[in-house]
């Protein structure tokens, strides 16, 4: 799927059309504009709260943490140079301050839930069947080391690059690839077992 061209095309297209979007949002909530980082925030709101519940793994915990991000975005915007995606940006400071907020106890839960997803009309069995497979892949995620959970949880479920995840988490590129790939291998050696 990810190395279709037309895909990778109109990938290209949307994440353009996605930047300057983000930037004239950016620019007018630099100027003062609440509507404008109001969109940001809807924008983004899963994202953020994604990867708040793959750490602290409720609700209210995740609450407090997508306002502290969305805080920590608002009075950062400044810095914002528009040399990576806004998204990318963001789910870095929210990463950034998972970390800190989890510096004790570092587990990483993927929250790799089909709710994420999009859902097109389905039949019951094939939501159970989906219930199902999202049950083994999230069991076979938790007993992966914290690092390949997290790399490959912004990979497949956030479908974000190499790059980004990079940015994000602070690891050399190779890093990156290194531990989608070990994820992959150990993810794929787990779900068998549930075969």
């Amino acid at each position: 799927m990810k190395n279709n061209p037309a895909a990778g095309i109109a990938r290209s297209i949307e994440n353009a059309l996605q930047q300057r979007r983000d930037a004239v949002l950016v620019k007018e909530s630099i100027a003062g504009d609440a509507g404008a980082f109001a969109k940001l925030m809807s924008l983004y709101q899963n994202r953020v709260e994604a990867v708040g519940m793959s750490f602290f793994h409720n609700h209210t915990d995740t609450e407090d943490f997508v306002q502290d991000v969305f805080l920590k975005a608002y009075t950062s915007l400044t810095s914002f140079r528009g040399e990576s995606r806004f998204s990318t940006w963001l789910t870095r400071i929210a990463y950034n301050m998972a970390i800190n907020i989890k510096a004790r106890s570092k587990t990483y839960d993927s929250i790799a839930d089909e709710t994420l997803l999009p859902s097109p009309g389905r039949t019951p069995e094939e939501n159970e069947i989906r219930r199902l497979t999202a049950e083994a892949i999230k069991e076979a995620l938790r007993e992966l080391p914290e690092q390949y959970a997290a790399c490959l949880d912004f990979y497949f479920f956030h479908d974000m690059s190499y790059d980004e995840i990079a940015a994000v988490t602070d690891m050399p590129l190779n890093t990156i690839k290194s531990h989608i790939f070990r994820a992959k291998k150990i993810l794929r050696r787990k779900l068998s077992e549930f075969v």
